[in-house]
């Protein structure tokens, strides 16, 4: 089963566009969180996730905006009342069974509290192969990870919204996850 994973959209359109277009045909299409940017809200994207039958949970900036100090702008007229109930239904964390494997999707960490900026050369990246998964997918840091922590494939495919990882010359980025042999594509790409 191929699973094409997104993470930290923000709104952007036209990243998650070339994104779809670029990782081809997949299976399950996947988004780890942040898929609008703090008090502002995006029809297009939203929309583009649900037709999509994505599998989205939320991340930081969903939590601000449908926190209490949100309200404002979740009040706003241009926005589709039905795309914002479907994402406020969104959970924080998935756990799915894909073709065999329990993939754990966070957006931050599989600990709580969440909401740490666990990146690449983190030390408490090991504790991801704590988890009770065959794969945890998560992004929040907006940089590329592909590495087996004990029995735990980790995925972060970056970001296909807001680009900040040096290490790919701040380029989007997307994954493709090949759950027959566990094997990531890292798609970097400009939108």
């Amino acid at each position: 089963m191929k699973l094409g994973i997104v993470s930290d959209l923000h709104c952007n359109i036209a990243g998650l566009t070339r994104a779809l277009a670029l990782m081809g045909a997949v299976d399950e299409l996947l988004c780890l969180g942040d898929s609008i940017y703090e008090y502002r809200f995006s029809n297009e994207v939203v929309a583009a996730l649900r037709q999509h039958g994505a599998h989205v949970i939320l991340g930081n900036h969903e939590e601000v905006f449908f926190g209490r100090h949100g309200e404002r702008a979740r009040s706003a007229d241009w926005i589709d009342r039905d795309l914002l109930a479907w994402l406020a239904e969104q959970p924080h964390r998935r756990e799915l069974t894909c073709g065999g494997k329990r993939v754990l999707m966070v957006h931050s960490t599989p600990w709580e509290p969440r909401g740490a900026y666990v990146l690449p050369t983190s030390a408490e990246l090991d504790r991801f192969g704590g988890a009770d998964a065959d794969i945890v997918l998560y992004g929040h840091t907006h940089q590329q990870v592909v590495r087996r922590i004990g029995d735990v494939l980790v995925v972060n495919p970056g970001s296909a919204g807001d680009a900040r990882d040096a290490r790919n010359g701040r380029r989007l980025s997307c994954a493709v996850l090949d759950t027959a042999d566990e094997t990531v594509r890292i798609i970097d790409f400009d939108a």
